[in-house]
C-alpha cells in the first residue's frame, strides 16, 4: 500500500511538471522571439477546444458505449446560443455559459427521448441525420435569430473583472484551464457510481438491466451531460471567434470527434488528450506536404484499426483489492476444497468409472 500511494506521489508530480510547461508555452514563444507564435498558439487553442469536446462526447461514446456522431449539432446550439444572448440581449460571455448548456442539454434530452433505446449503427445514422437537420435549420435562419448562411457576426469578447480576453495567448490559458476542468470533472464522473453504472451498460445492457441498473435513465443522463458539456465549448468558440455560421458546424466536424475518441482509446481520456493533438495538431505540422499529408493520415489510421482497434490508450480493466479477511477466507476456502479433493483420486484407469466405482 505504502508503495503505491509512493507511485501515485511520483505521478502526480510527473504530470504537475508536464502541466507547468504546457503553460509556459506562450512565454516561451515569446522569449524566443517566434514569429510564427501566435499561428501556433492558435493551433494549440484548437487542440484545446476539440479535446473539450472530444472529452464531452467520450462520456457518451466512451463510457455509455452508445455510438453517436451528431455531436457537432449542441456544439452549434452552444454557440448560437451565446451568440444570440450576447448580440441581441447584450448577456456577457460568462453569463450565456450555463444557458448555452442548459439549451444544448435540453435538445439533447428532447432528442435522446424516442432513440436512447436504439443500438449500434442504428444510433450512428439517426445521429448523423441530427447535425444535418440542425445544420439546415441555421441556415434556414430559424426564428429569424441565426442569421441564415452568413450566420451572426460581432460576438463579444470574453471579460474577467475588466481584463478583456483578446490575444492568442489569453485564449491559450482560458481554452487549456477549461479542458483541465473538464479533465477533473469526468475523471470523477468516471470514478463515482454513475460512471461504473454507465460501464456495466456498455459491457453488458442486459445484464446491466438484469442487476436492476435503469439503462435507459443512464444513457439519457449521459447523453445529456455530454451534449451540455458541447454547448459549453460552443460558447468558448463563439467568443474566441467572434463570428459563427452553419459551416461551423458540419458532419465532418462530428467525424473527427468521433475518430478522436476512437483513436486514443475510446473510454480512457489520457487517449482522448493525445488523440485531439494527433487528429488536429499533427496535420497542422506537416502542412507543408499538404498533397501527401490526407494519404499519411489516412493510412496511419488505417494501420491503427489493424494493430490497435481499440486505439492508443484503450481504458484498463479495473482491479479491485480484497481485504484481508476477505483474502484470508477465500485462501481457506481453498485450502478446504484441496484437502477434499484430496480425499478422491483419479488416475488414468478410472477417469470413465461411474461414480460409484470410482
Amino acid at each position: 500500500m505504502k508503495n503505491h500511494h509512493h507511485a501515485n506521489w511520483k505521478a502526480n508530480l510527473a504530470i504537475g511538471a508536464l502541466l507547468l510547461i504546457f503553460m509556459l508555452i506562450p512565454w516561451f514563444f515569446n522569449a524566443i522571439g517566434l514569429k510564427t507564435g501566435p499561428y501556433w498558439l492558435d493551433v494549440l487553442n484548437t487542440v484545446g477546444l476539440y479535446t473539450m469536446l472530444a472529452l464531452s462526447l467520450n462520456v457518451i461514446l466512451g463510457y455509455a458505449g452508445m455510438f453517436h456522431m451528431g455531436h457537432a449539432a449542441f456544439f452549434a446550439v452552444g454557440a448560437y446560443t451565446t451568440a444570440i444572448l450576447n448580440l441581441n440581449f447584450g448577456w456577457s460571455i460568462f453569463a450565456t455559459i450555463p444557458v448555452a448548456a442548459l439549451a444544448a442539454g435540453l435538445l439533447a434530452a428532447i432528442i435522446a427521448g424516442p432513440i436512447i433505446h436504439l443500438r449500434g449503427d442504428y444510433l450512428l445514422i439517426v445521429t448523423i441525420g441530427i447535425v444535418e437537420i440542425t445544420r439546415i435549420a441555421l441556415t434556414n435562419d430559424i426564428f429569424g435569430l441565426t442569421g441564415g448562411p452568413n450566420g451572426l457576426v460581432g460576438i463579444a469578447r470574453p471579460n474577467i473583472f475588466g481584463f478583456r480576453l483578446s490575444k492568442p495567448h489569453h485564449f491559450f490559458y482560458f481554452i487549456w484551464i477549461m479542458v483541465g476542468i473538464s479533465y477533473v470533472l469526468f475523471n470523477f464522473l468516471e470514478n463515482s457510481r454513475f460512471g461504473r453504472a454507465l460501464k456495466y451498460i456498455k459491457e453488458d445492457a442486459v445484464a446491466a438491466e438484469n442487476m436492476g441498473v435503469n439503462t435507459t435513465l443512464y444513457k439519457l443522463l449521459a447523453f445529456v451531460l455530454g451534449s451540455g458539456w458541447a454547448g459549453v465549448a460552443g460558447t468558448i468558440y463563439a467568443s474566441q471567434m467572434r463570428t459563427v455560421s452553419p459551416d461551423s458546424f458540419t458532419f465532418d466536424e462530428s467525424v473527427l470527434l468521433f475518430t478522436i475518441v476512437i483513436l486514443g482509446g475510446s473510454g480512457n481520456q489520457k487517449g482522448v488528450l493525445l488523440g485531439s493533438f494527433m487528429v488536429i495538431g499533427l496535420p497542422e505540422i506537416f502542412r507543408n506536404f499538404q498533397d501527401k499529408r490526407l494519404l499519411v493520415f489516412g493510412a496511419a489510421l488505417v494501420l491503427m484499426m489493424i494493430f490497435r482497434p481499440e486505439g492508443l490508450f484503450p481504458p484498463k480493466a479495473a482491479k479491485l483489492k480484497l481485504s484481508e479477511a476477505w483474502s484470508a477466507k477465500i485462501e481457506g476456502e481453498g485450502d478446504s476444497f484441496s484437502d477434499a479433493s484430496s480425499d478422491r483420486k483419479f488416475t488414468g484407469d478410472n477417469l470413465d468409472a461411474s461414480p460409484k466405482e470410482a
